[in-house]
Protein backbone atom coordinates (compact mmCIF):
# COMPACT_ATOMS: atom_id res chain seq x y z
CA UNK A 1 0.00 0.00 0.00
CA UNK A 2 2.65 1.98 0.73
CA UNK A 3 4.76 1.43 -2.43
CA UNK A 4 1.17 2.16 -3.89
CA UNK A 5 0.76 5.90 -2.37
CA UNK A 6 4.65 6.50 -3.62
CA UNK A 7 4.00 5.44 -6.64
CA UNK A 8 0.81 7.84 -7.27
CA UNK A 9 2.25 10.65 -5.22
CA UNK A 10 5.72 10.18 -8.13
CA UNK A 11 2.99 10.27 -11.28
CA UNK A 12 0.98 13.77 -9.72
CA UNK A 13 4.24 15.53 -9.44
CA UNK A 14 5.52 14.31 -12.60
CA UNK A 15 2.22 15.13 -14.02
CA UNK A 16 2.38 19.21 -12.10
CA UNK A 17 5.86 19.19 -13.72
CA UNK A 18 5.11 18.32 -17.63
CA UNK A 19 2.26 21.15 -16.72
CA UNK A 20 4.74 23.82 -15.32
CA UNK A 21 6.91 22.87 -17.60
CA UNK A 22 4.10 23.98 -21.01
CA UNK A 23 3.26 27.20 -19.06
CA UNK A 24 5.76 30.09 -21.37
CA UNK A 25 6.64 33.89 -21.03
CA UNK A 26 4.24 35.82 -23.97
CA UNK A 27 5.81 38.85 -24.59
CA UNK A 28 4.66 41.73 -26.93
CA UNK A 29 4.98 45.34 -27.40
CA UNK A 30 2.44 47.29 -28.22
CA UNK A 31 2.77 50.70 -29.51
CA UNK A 32 -0.19 52.50 -29.70
CA UNK A 33 -0.17 55.71 -32.18
CA UNK A 34 -2.27 57.50 -35.22
CA UNK A 35 -1.65 56.43 -38.91
CA UNK A 36 -3.95 56.85 -41.92
CA UNK A 37 -6.13 54.26 -43.60
CA UNK A 38 -8.39 54.38 -46.36
CA UNK A 39 -12.51 53.30 -45.74
CA UNK A 40 -15.25 54.48 -47.19
CA UNK A 41 -13.89 56.73 -49.80
CA UNK A 42 -11.77 58.71 -47.42
CA UNK A 43 -8.32 58.38 -45.71
CA UNK A 44 -9.06 58.39 -42.02
CA UNK A 45 -6.79 59.02 -39.41
CA UNK A 46 -7.19 56.42 -36.29
CA UNK A 47 -5.47 55.50 -33.34
CA UNK A 48 -4.12 51.60 -33.23
CA UNK A 49 -1.52 49.15 -31.75
CA UNK A 50 1.53 48.92 -34.39
CA UNK A 51 0.17 49.97 -37.14
CA UNK A 52 -2.84 47.29 -37.43
CA UNK A 53 -6.47 47.40 -37.64
CA UNK A 54 -7.41 45.27 -36.07
CA UNK A 55 -4.74 44.52 -33.52
CA UNK A 56 -2.65 41.72 -33.77
CA UNK A 57 -3.82 38.58 -32.39
CA UNK A 58 -2.54 37.21 -28.95
CA UNK A 59 -2.12 33.40 -29.34
CA UNK A 60 -1.23 32.10 -25.64
CA UNK A 61 -2.02 28.94 -23.71
CA UNK A 62 -3.81 28.01 -20.78
CA UNK A 63 -0.95 28.58 -17.72
CA UNK A 64 1.03 31.16 -19.76
CA UNK A 65 2.48 34.41 -18.64
CA UNK A 66 1.54 37.22 -20.17
CA UNK A 67 3.85 40.13 -20.73
CA UNK A 68 2.53 43.18 -23.05
CA UNK A 69 4.70 46.75 -22.86
CA UNK A 70 2.37 49.14 -24.10
CA UNK A 71 4.27 52.84 -25.52
CA UNK A 72 1.76 54.89 -25.78
CA UNK A 73 2.74 57.50 -29.05
CA UNK A 74 -0.85 58.41 -29.60
CA UNK A 75 -2.13 61.91 -28.61
CA UNK A 76 -4.64 60.63 -26.11
CA UNK A 77 -4.54 59.18 -22.60
CA UNK A 78 -4.46 55.02 -23.33
CA UNK A 79 -5.30 51.63 -21.12
CA UNK A 80 -5.75 48.37 -22.72
CA UNK A 81 -8.18 45.82 -20.41
CA UNK A 82 -7.77 42.62 -21.26
CA UNK A 83 -11.56 41.83 -21.41
CA UNK A 84 -12.47 38.07 -19.79
CA UNK A 85 -9.48 37.29 -18.17
CA UNK A 86 -9.93 36.50 -14.42
CA UNK A 87 -6.53 38.65 -13.38
CA UNK A 88 -6.30 36.36 -10.42
CA UNK A 89 -4.08 38.58 -8.19
CA UNK A 90 -3.12 40.66 -10.86
CA UNK A 91 -6.05 43.71 -10.64
CA UNK A 92 -3.53 46.05 -11.31
CA UNK A 93 -3.40 44.76 -14.85
CA UNK A 94 -7.22 44.97 -15.35
CA UNK A 95 -6.73 48.41 -17.42
CA UNK A 96 -9.96 50.92 -16.91
CA UNK A 97 -8.76 53.87 -16.63
CA UNK A 98 -9.16 55.55 -12.92
CA UNK A 99 -10.64 52.14 -11.76
CA UNK A 100 -7.27 49.79 -11.75
CA UNK A 101 -4.73 52.46 -12.75
CA UNK A 102 -4.25 56.53 -14.10
CA UNK A 103 -3.95 56.13 -17.71
CA UNK A 104 -0.76 55.79 -19.76
CA UNK A 105 -0.26 59.35 -20.87
CA UNK A 106 1.14 60.07 -24.06
CA UNK A 107 4.80 59.58 -24.12
CA UNK A 108 4.29 57.12 -21.43
CA UNK A 109 4.35 53.35 -20.87
CA UNK A 110 3.81 50.46 -18.56
CA UNK A 111 3.82 46.75 -19.19
CA UNK A 112 0.83 44.52 -17.73
CA UNK A 113 1.79 41.34 -16.50
CA UNK A 114 -0.75 38.67 -15.72
CA UNK A 115 -0.93 34.70 -16.14
CA UNK A 116 -3.91 32.77 -17.98
CA UNK A 117 -4.94 30.47 -15.01
CA UNK A 118 -8.63 28.16 -15.80
CA UNK A 119 -9.65 29.93 -19.06
CA UNK A 120 -9.40 28.32 -23.05
CA UNK A 121 -10.97 29.57 -25.47
CA UNK A 122 -11.53 33.26 -27.03
CA UNK A 123 -11.35 36.15 -25.39
CA UNK A 124 -9.86 39.94 -26.38
CA UNK A 125 -8.41 42.70 -25.29
CA UNK A 126 -9.13 46.53 -26.03
CA UNK A 127 -8.49 50.29 -25.14
CA UNK A 128 -10.71 50.82 -22.05
CA UNK A 129 -10.24 54.96 -22.30
CA UNK A 130 -13.01 57.05 -23.81
CA UNK A 131 -14.21 55.96 -27.28
CA UNK A 132 -10.21 54.56 -28.47
CA UNK A 133 -12.02 50.75 -28.34
CA UNK A 134 -13.69 51.68 -31.60
CA UNK A 135 -10.17 50.97 -33.29
CA UNK A 136 -7.44 49.65 -30.62
CA UNK A 137 -8.63 46.04 -29.88
CA UNK A 138 -7.49 42.57 -30.83
CA UNK A 139 -8.37 39.10 -30.23
CA UNK A 140 -6.94 36.51 -27.53
CA UNK A 141 -6.84 32.99 -28.58
CA UNK A 142 -6.22 30.98 -25.25
CA UNK A 143 -5.43 27.15 -26.66
CA UNK A 144 -5.01 24.60 -23.87
CA UNK A 145 -2.26 23.20 -22.34
CA UNK A 146 0.24 21.35 -24.65
CA UNK A 147 -0.82 17.47 -25.28
CA UNK A 148 -3.94 18.97 -23.66
CA UNK A 149 -7.20 18.37 -26.15
CA UNK A 150 -10.02 20.75 -26.94
CA UNK A 151 -13.94 19.83 -25.70
CA UNK A 152 -14.03 19.10 -29.17
CA UNK A 153 -12.46 17.84 -32.61
CA UNK A 154 -9.68 19.64 -33.25
CA UNK A 155 -10.22 22.38 -36.12
CA UNK A 156 -8.04 22.90 -39.20
CA UNK A 157 -7.70 25.97 -38.60
CA UNK A 158 -8.72 29.04 -36.65
CA UNK A 159 -10.49 32.17 -38.26
CA UNK A 160 -10.77 34.88 -36.14
CA UNK A 161 -14.01 37.36 -36.90
CA UNK A 162 -14.15 40.56 -35.50
CA UNK A 163 -16.88 42.22 -36.09
CA UNK A 164 -16.04 46.44 -35.59
CA UNK A 165 -17.98 49.77 -36.75
CA UNK A 166 -16.76 52.63 -38.79
CA UNK A 167 -16.97 56.32 -38.19
CA UNK A 168 -16.03 58.44 -41.83
CA UNK A 169 -14.75 60.97 -38.39
CA UNK A 170 -12.27 60.64 -35.82
CA UNK A 171 -14.62 58.63 -33.57
CA UNK A 172 -12.52 60.51 -30.40
CA UNK A 173 -14.07 63.94 -31.75
CA UNK A 174 -17.32 63.31 -30.61
CA UNK A 175 -19.02 63.81 -27.55
CA UNK A 176 -20.29 61.15 -25.51
CA UNK A 177 -23.75 62.79 -26.12
CA UNK A 178 -23.87 63.04 -29.71
CA UNK A 179 -22.21 60.03 -30.93
CA UNK A 180 -24.39 59.33 -34.22
CA UNK A 181 -24.67 55.71 -35.78
CA UNK A 182 -21.47 54.23 -37.30
CA UNK A 183 -21.26 54.86 -41.23
CA UNK A 184 -20.67 50.89 -42.02
CA UNK A 185 -19.98 47.52 -40.03
CA UNK A 186 -16.88 45.33 -40.00
CA UNK A 187 -15.84 42.16 -40.67
CA UNK A 188 -12.30 41.90 -39.44
CA UNK A 189 -11.43 45.94 -39.98
CA UNK A 190 -13.47 45.42 -43.87
CA UNK A 191 -16.73 46.42 -44.56
CA UNK A 192 -17.14 44.32 -47.50
CA UNK A 193 -18.81 44.95 -51.20
CA UNK A 194 -22.05 46.41 -50.08
CA UNK A 195 -20.13 49.74 -49.45
CA UNK A 196 -19.00 52.40 -51.55
CA UNK A 197 -15.52 52.73 -53.04
CA UNK A 198 -15.00 48.58 -51.02
CA UNK A 199 -15.19 46.19 -53.27
CA UNK A 200 -11.63 45.59 -52.81
CA UNK A 201 -12.09 46.09 -48.73
CA UNK A 202 -13.55 42.57 -48.33
CA UNK A 203 -12.49 39.75 -45.69
CA UNK A 204 -12.23 36.73 -47.79
CA UNK A 205 -11.61 32.86 -46.37
CA UNK A 206 -10.09 30.34 -48.28
CA UNK A 207 -11.80 26.80 -47.29
CA UNK A 208 -10.54 23.09 -48.55
CA UNK A 209 -13.78 21.15 -48.76
CA UNK A 210 -14.78 19.10 -46.15
CA UNK A 211 -12.52 20.60 -43.54
CA UNK A 212 -13.69 22.13 -40.72
CA UNK A 213 -12.95 25.79 -39.30
CA UNK A 214 -13.36 27.38 -35.81
CA UNK A 215 -14.31 30.66 -36.09
CA UNK A 216 -13.87 32.39 -33.13
CA UNK A 217 -16.47 35.40 -33.10
CA UNK A 218 -16.27 38.63 -31.40
CA UNK A 219 -18.11 41.42 -31.35
CA UNK A 220 -15.81 44.43 -30.63
CA UNK A 221 -18.74 47.30 -31.88
CA UNK A 222 -18.54 50.15 -29.54
CA UNK A 223 -22.82 49.39 -29.49
CA UNK A 224 -24.45 47.03 -31.92
CA UNK A 225 -25.38 43.31 -31.15
CA UNK A 226 -25.09 41.40 -34.33
CA UNK A 227 -26.81 38.77 -36.41
CA UNK A 228 -24.38 36.69 -38.50
CA UNK A 229 -24.94 33.99 -41.37
CA UNK A 230 -22.89 31.81 -43.50
CA UNK A 231 -25.51 30.95 -46.82
CA UNK A 232 -25.88 27.86 -47.19
CA UNK A 233 -24.21 26.66 -43.79
CA UNK A 234 -24.63 25.62 -40.39
CA UNK A 235 -22.68 26.76 -36.96
CA UNK A 236 -21.74 24.43 -33.97
CA UNK A 237 -21.04 26.25 -31.05
CA UNK A 238 -18.71 25.25 -28.47
CA UNK A 239 -17.66 28.04 -26.64
CA UNK A 240 -18.88 31.56 -25.25
CA UNK A 241 -16.53 34.11 -23.49
CA UNK A 242 -13.87 31.45 -23.30
CA UNK A 243 -16.36 28.45 -21.38
CA UNK A 244 -17.08 25.50 -23.08
CA UNK A 245 -21.03 24.94 -23.64
CA UNK A 246 -23.09 22.00 -25.17
CA UNK A 247 -22.31 21.62 -28.55
CA UNK A 248 -25.30 23.96 -30.24
CA UNK A 249 -26.24 23.08 -34.08
CA UNK A 250 -27.50 26.74 -35.19
CA UNK A 251 -27.44 28.68 -38.26
CA UNK A 252 -27.53 32.13 -36.94
CA UNK A 253 -25.13 33.64 -34.42
CA UNK A 254 -26.26 36.60 -32.08
CA UNK A 255 -23.50 38.28 -29.97
CA UNK A 256 -23.59 41.53 -28.37
CA UNK A 257 -20.97 43.96 -27.74
CA UNK A 258 -18.14 42.40 -25.12
CA UNK A 259 -19.13 38.74 -25.81
CA UNK A 260 -17.09 36.32 -27.81
CA UNK A 261 -18.55 33.19 -29.37
CA UNK A 262 -16.69 30.10 -30.59
CA UNK A 263 -18.28 28.33 -33.67
CA UNK A 264 -17.26 25.46 -35.79
CA UNK A 265 -18.55 26.09 -39.59
CA UNK A 266 -17.92 22.41 -41.98
CA UNK A 267 -17.38 23.33 -45.65
CA UNK A 268 -19.73 20.45 -46.43
CA UNK A 269 -21.13 22.50 -49.38
CA UNK A 270 -20.82 22.41 -53.08
CA UNK A 271 -17.64 23.89 -54.55
CA UNK A 272 -18.57 27.88 -54.67
CA UNK A 273 -18.34 30.84 -53.67
CA UNK A 274 -20.88 31.95 -49.97
CA UNK A 275 -21.17 35.02 -48.18
CA UNK A 276 -20.93 35.46 -44.70
CA UNK A 277 -22.92 38.79 -43.90
CA UNK A 278 -24.10 40.51 -40.14
CA UNK A 279 -26.49 43.16 -40.11
CA UNK A 280 -27.20 45.33 -36.47
CA UNK A 281 -29.76 43.60 -34.01
CA UNK A 282 -31.41 46.53 -32.02
CA UNK A 283 -34.89 46.66 -30.42
CA UNK A 284 -36.13 50.12 -30.21
CA UNK A 285 -36.33 52.54 -33.37
CA UNK A 286 -33.97 54.74 -32.56
CA UNK A 287 -31.83 56.43 -35.35
CA UNK A 288 -29.19 53.49 -35.83
CA UNK A 289 -27.21 51.96 -38.66
CA UNK A 290 -29.38 49.68 -40.93
CA UNK A 291 -26.52 48.79 -42.92
CA UNK A 292 -24.74 45.04 -43.70
CA UNK A 293 -20.99 44.04 -43.69
CA UNK A 294 -20.05 41.24 -45.85
CA UNK A 295 -17.25 38.45 -46.07
CA UNK A 296 -16.84 35.69 -48.34
CA UNK A 297 -15.92 32.10 -48.47
CA UNK A 298 -14.27 30.35 -51.50
CA UNK A 299 -13.77 26.76 -51.38
CA UNK A 300 -10.92 25.49 -53.15
CA UNK A 301 -11.31 24.95 -56.94
CA UNK A 302 -14.22 27.52 -56.77
CA UNK A 303 -14.80 29.07 -60.49
CA UNK A 304 -16.48 32.57 -60.51
CA UNK A 305 -19.68 32.78 -59.87
CA UNK A 306 -21.92 34.59 -57.73
CA UNK A 307 -21.64 33.97 -54.57
CA UNK A 308 -24.89 32.66 -52.49
CA UNK A 309 -26.08 35.03 -50.27
CA UNK A 310 -27.69 34.77 -46.75
CA UNK A 311 -31.41 35.96 -45.59
CA UNK A 312 -30.71 37.66 -42.13
CA UNK A 313 -33.33 38.51 -39.62
CA UNK A 314 -35.50 41.83 -39.64
CA UNK A 315 -33.28 44.25 -36.94
CA UNK A 316 -35.80 43.93 -33.99
CA UNK A 317 -36.11 40.10 -34.02
CA UNK A 318 -35.74 39.75 -30.35
CA UNK A 319 -37.75 36.16 -30.53
CA UNK A 320 -34.40 35.14 -32.69
CA UNK A 321 -32.04 36.34 -30.46
CA UNK A 322 -33.77 35.73 -27.43
CA UNK A 323 -34.32 31.74 -28.72
CA UNK A 324 -30.35 31.92 -29.74
CA UNK A 325 -28.78 33.55 -26.05
CA UNK A 326 -31.68 31.29 -24.12
CA UNK A 327 -30.46 27.75 -25.69
CA UNK A 328 -27.18 27.93 -24.55
CA UNK A 329 -26.00 25.77 -21.62
CA UNK A 330 -22.76 24.71 -19.97
CA UNK A 331 -20.68 21.68 -21.05
CA UNK A 332 -20.53 19.54 -17.67
CA UNK A 333 -17.18 17.94 -16.43
CA UNK A 334 -14.85 19.41 -19.24
CA UNK A 335 -12.03 21.24 -18.66
CA UNK A 336 -12.24 24.62 -16.35
CA UNK A 337 -15.97 23.60 -15.80
CA UNK A 338 -17.47 24.35 -12.04
CA UNK A 339 -20.46 23.66 -10.71
CA UNK A 340 -22.98 26.39 -9.62
CA UNK A 341 -22.64 27.31 -5.92
CA UNK A 342 -26.40 26.92 -4.56
CA UNK A 343 -26.25 28.81 -1.24
CA UNK A 344 -26.12 32.70 -1.69
CA UNK A 345 -24.88 34.96 0.86
CA UNK A 346 -25.67 38.14 -1.16
CA UNK A 347 -28.53 39.19 -3.17
CA UNK A 348 -29.00 42.48 -5.14
CA UNK A 349 -31.83 43.41 -7.89
CA UNK A 350 -30.13 46.47 -9.70
CA UNK A 351 -32.02 48.11 -12.25
CA UNK A 352 -30.59 49.25 -15.92
CA UNK A 353 -32.00 52.88 -16.82
CA UNK A 354 -31.45 55.28 -19.45
CA UNK A 355 -32.19 58.89 -17.04
CA UNK A 356 -31.41 62.15 -17.69
CA UNK A 357 -28.75 65.43 -15.27
CA UNK A 358 -28.72 68.81 -15.89
CA UNK A 359 -27.63 70.33 -18.62
CA UNK A 360 -23.76 71.86 -18.07
CA UNK A 361 -23.78 75.62 -17.77
CA UNK A 362 -23.59 77.32 -21.39
CA UNK A 363 -23.92 73.90 -22.81
CA UNK A 364 -26.04 72.37 -24.98
CA UNK A 365 -27.53 68.93 -24.35
CA UNK A 366 -29.98 66.68 -26.82
CA UNK A 367 -32.09 64.69 -23.85
CA UNK A 368 -35.37 65.86 -23.62
CA UNK A 369 -36.49 68.88 -22.84
CA UNK A 370 -32.94 70.56 -23.17
CA UNK A 371 -31.29 68.12 -20.68
CA UNK A 372 -28.10 66.24 -20.40
CA UNK A 373 -29.01 61.84 -21.85
CA UNK A 374 -27.18 59.84 -18.55
CA UNK A 375 -27.83 56.12 -16.87
CA UNK A 376 -27.46 54.41 -13.98
CA UNK A 377 -27.75 51.25 -11.80
CA UNK A 378 -30.17 51.47 -9.24
CA UNK A 379 -30.26 55.26 -9.88
CA UNK A 380 -26.87 56.08 -9.06
CA UNK A 381 -24.81 57.78 -12.11
CA UNK A 382 -21.58 56.47 -12.23
CA UNK A 383 -18.73 59.04 -12.26
CA UNK A 384 -14.81 58.21 -12.83
CA UNK A 385 -12.68 59.98 -10.16
CA UNK A 386 -10.62 61.46 -12.42
CA UNK A 387 -9.62 64.13 -10.61
CA UNK A 388 -8.19 62.08 -7.89
CA UNK A 389 -4.70 61.54 -7.28
CA UNK A 390 -5.20 57.68 -7.88
CA UNK A 391 -7.35 55.25 -9.10
CA UNK A 392 -9.71 53.24 -6.76
CA UNK A 393 -7.70 49.74 -7.00
CA UNK A 394 -4.88 52.46 -5.29
CA UNK A 395 -7.24 53.64 -2.80
CA UNK A 396 -8.44 50.25 -2.22
CA UNK A 397 -4.78 48.85 -1.28
CA UNK A 398 -3.42 51.90 0.73
CA UNK A 399 -7.35 51.79 2.20
CA UNK A 400 -7.67 55.77 1.41
CA UNK A 401 -10.57 57.85 1.87
CA UNK A 402 -11.91 59.97 -0.45
CA UNK A 403 -11.74 58.36 -3.97
CA UNK A 404 -14.87 56.41 -3.87
CA UNK A 405 -17.75 55.43 -1.42
CA UNK A 406 -18.85 51.92 -0.22
CA UNK A 407 -22.70 52.40 -0.11
CA UNK A 408 -23.83 51.58 -3.55
CA UNK A 409 -27.55 50.49 -3.07
CA UNK A 410 -28.56 46.13 -3.21
CA UNK A 411 -31.83 47.03 -4.55
CA UNK A 412 -33.38 50.40 -6.24
CA UNK A 413 -34.52 53.19 -4.35
CA UNK A 414 -38.14 52.61 -5.76
CA UNK A 415 -40.26 49.39 -7.12
CA UNK A 416 -42.50 50.45 -9.71
CA UNK A 417 -43.75 49.04 -13.15
CA UNK A 418 -40.41 48.52 -14.51
CA UNK A 419 -40.84 47.98 -18.14
CA UNK A 420 -44.17 50.07 -18.87
CA UNK A 421 -42.96 52.36 -20.90
CA UNK A 422 -46.79 54.62 -20.04
CA UNK A 423 -45.89 54.25 -15.95
CA UNK A 424 -46.91 57.47 -14.30
CA UNK A 425 -43.63 57.89 -12.41
CA UNK A 426 -42.56 61.69 -11.42
CA UNK A 427 -40.70 63.45 -13.82
CA UNK A 428 -37.85 64.11 -10.72
CA UNK A 429 -37.25 60.21 -10.88
CA UNK A 430 -35.94 59.96 -14.18
CA UNK A 431 -32.92 61.95 -12.53
CA UNK A 432 -29.86 60.22 -11.07
CA UNK A 433 -27.30 61.14 -8.80
CA UNK A 434 -24.20 61.34 -10.10
CA UNK A 435 -21.48 59.22 -7.83
CA UNK A 436 -18.43 56.71 -7.45
CA UNK A 437 -19.64 53.86 -5.37
CA UNK A 438 -19.03 50.81 -4.66
CA UNK A 439 -20.50 47.42 -3.47
CA UNK A 440 -18.49 45.99 -0.66
CA UNK A 441 -18.36 42.20 -0.81
CA UNK A 442 -17.02 39.48 1.65
CA UNK A 443 -14.32 37.38 0.40
CA UNK A 444 -15.48 34.43 -1.22
CA UNK A 445 -18.86 35.09 -0.89
CA UNK A 446 -21.56 33.79 -3.19
CA UNK A 447 -23.22 36.70 -5.03
CA UNK A 448 -26.64 36.25 -6.55
CA UNK A 449 -27.83 39.81 -9.63
CA UNK A 450 -30.61 40.47 -10.55
CA UNK A 451 -30.51 42.53 -13.76
CA UNK A 452 -33.97 44.55 -14.58
CA UNK A 453 -34.04 46.60 -17.52
CA UNK A 454 -36.18 49.86 -16.96
CA UNK A 455 -38.31 51.90 -19.65
CA UNK A 456 -37.24 55.67 -17.85
CA UNK A 457 -36.79 57.45 -21.38
CA UNK A 458 -36.05 54.69 -24.08
CA UNK A 459 -35.83 50.69 -23.37
CA UNK A 460 -32.77 48.70 -24.99
CA UNK A 461 -30.55 46.13 -24.90
CA UNK A 462 -28.03 45.73 -22.40
CA UNK A 463 -24.77 43.70 -22.41
CA UNK A 464 -23.12 43.85 -18.99
CA UNK A 465 -20.02 42.82 -18.08
CA UNK A 466 -18.31 42.65 -15.12
CA UNK A 467 -14.43 42.76 -14.92
CA UNK A 468 -12.65 39.95 -13.42
CA UNK A 469 -14.98 36.95 -13.49
CA UNK A 470 -17.01 34.58 -15.58
CA UNK A 471 -20.90 34.54 -13.75
CA UNK A 472 -23.46 31.93 -13.98
CA UNK A 473 -26.64 32.92 -16.31
CA UNK A 474 -29.58 30.87 -14.06
CA UNK A 475 -31.98 32.55 -16.45
CA UNK A 476 -33.32 35.60 -18.71
CA UNK A 477 -36.81 36.49 -19.64
CA UNK A 478 -38.76 39.36 -20.72
CA UNK A 479 -41.28 42.00 -18.73
CA UNK A 480 -41.04 42.36 -14.90
CA UNK A 481 -38.59 39.74 -12.88
CA UNK A 482 -41.31 37.76 -10.36
CA UNK A 483 -39.41 36.55 -7.41
CA UNK A 484 -41.64 33.59 -7.23
CA UNK A 485 -42.96 32.32 -10.45
CA UNK A 486 -39.53 33.24 -12.27
CA UNK A 487 -36.94 31.22 -10.04
CA UNK A 488 -38.91 27.97 -10.91
CA UNK A 489 -37.13 28.87 -14.19
CA UNK A 490 -33.10 29.24 -12.73
CA UNK A 491 -31.05 26.30 -14.45
CA UNK A 492 -28.73 25.43 -11.75
CA UNK A 493 -27.54 21.73 -13.65
CA UNK A 494 -25.92 23.41 -16.38
CA UNK A 495 -26.02 27.26 -16.68
CA UNK A 496 -24.23 28.61 -19.28
CA UNK A 497 -20.67 30.87 -18.05
CA UNK A 498 -19.79 34.34 -19.36
CA UNK A 499 -18.65 37.74 -18.80
CA UNK A 500 -21.10 39.64 -20.65
CA UNK A 501 -24.76 39.27 -20.42
CA UNK A 502 -27.31 40.72 -22.89
CA UNK A 503 -29.87 41.95 -20.62
CA UNK A 504 -33.28 42.44 -23.43
CA UNK A 505 -35.04 45.13 -23.87
CA UNK A 506 -38.30 44.99 -21.28
CA UNK A 507 -36.17 42.02 -19.69
CA UNK A 508 -34.07 41.05 -17.20
CA UNK A 509 -31.51 38.10 -16.55
CA UNK A 510 -30.28 36.61 -13.14
CA UNK A 511 -26.76 35.78 -12.49
CA UNK A 512 -24.95 34.09 -9.90
CA UNK A 513 -21.24 34.51 -9.06
CA UNK A 514 -18.16 33.49 -6.42
CA UNK A 515 -16.56 36.96 -5.08
CA UNK A 516 -13.07 35.05 -4.97
CA UNK A 517 -10.51 37.77 -6.19
CA UNK A 518 -10.27 40.20 -3.86
CA UNK A 519 -9.67 44.18 -5.49
CA UNK A 520 -12.08 46.78 -7.61
CA UNK A 521 -14.22 45.00 -10.16
CA UNK A 522 -15.81 47.39 -12.80
CA UNK A 523 -19.31 46.35 -13.69
CA UNK A 524 -21.12 47.98 -16.61
CA UNK A 525 -23.33 48.09 -19.94
CA UNK A 526 -20.95 47.12 -23.07
CA UNK A 527 -22.78 49.69 -25.16
CA UNK A 528 -20.01 52.93 -24.61
CA UNK A 529 -22.28 55.32 -24.98
CA UNK A 530 -24.19 53.83 -21.96
CA UNK A 531 -20.40 53.54 -19.99
CA UNK A 532 -19.53 56.89 -20.97
CA UNK A 533 -23.11 58.18 -19.62
CA UNK A 534 -22.92 56.13 -15.84
CA UNK A 535 -24.40 52.70 -16.15
CA UNK A 536 -21.39 51.44 -14.09
CA UNK A 537 -20.64 50.46 -10.53
CA UNK A 538 -18.02 48.61 -8.78
CA UNK A 539 -17.10 45.57 -6.63
CA UNK A 540 -14.85 45.97 -3.51
CA UNK A 541 -13.81 42.26 -2.79
CA UNK A 542 -12.12 42.52 0.37
CA UNK A 543 -8.88 40.20 0.99
CA UNK A 544 -8.88 36.92 1.81
CA UNK A 545 -7.49 35.44 4.94
CA UNK A 546 -4.03 33.95 3.67
CA UNK A 547 -1.13 36.02 1.63
CA UNK A 548 -1.84 33.95 -1.53
CA UNK A 549 -5.70 35.50 -1.08
CA UNK A 550 -4.68 38.90 -0.74
CA UNK A 551 -4.11 41.77 -3.61
CA UNK A 552 -0.23 42.48 -3.75
CA UNK A 553 1.58 45.99 -3.85
CA UNK A 554 1.25 47.35 -7.12
CA UNK A 555 3.95 47.31 -10.12
CA UNK A 556 6.54 49.87 -9.58
CA UNK A 557 5.66 51.45 -13.31
CA UNK A 558 2.09 51.97 -12.16
CA UNK A 559 0.89 55.22 -14.30
CA UNK A 560 0.51 58.52 -12.12
CA UNK A 561 -2.58 60.55 -11.98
Amino acid sequence: MRNLVFALAWVFALLASSSMTSAAIVEHTFNVANFTIPRLCNNQVITAVNGEFPGPTLHVREGDTVVIHVLNNSPYNVTIHWHGIFQILSGWADGPEYVTQCPIRPKHNFTYRFKIQGQEGTLWWHAHASFLRATVHGAIFIHPRKNHPYAFPKPYEHVPILFGEWWKSNIMDFDAQRLPPSDAFMINGLPGDLYNCSKDQMFNLKVKPGKTYLLRIINANINSQMFFKVANHNFTVVAIDAVYTTPYATDLIVIAPGQTTDALLKADQPIGSYYMAASIYFSTTANIDRTTTRGLIVYEGSKTTTPLTPILPAFNDSGTANKFFTNLTGLVNRPHWRQCPHEVDEHMFITLGINLAPCPINGTCVGPQGFQLSASMNNESFVLPSDKKMSMLEAFYYDASGVYTKDFPSNPPLEFDYTNPNNSLDFAHIFAPKSTKVKKLKYNSTVEIVYQNVAFLDTENHPMHIHGFNFFVLAQGLGNYNATQDRMKFNLVNPQMRNTVAVEKGGWAVIRFKADNPGIWLVHCHVDSHLEWGMTMAFEIENGPTPSSRLPSPPHDLPKC
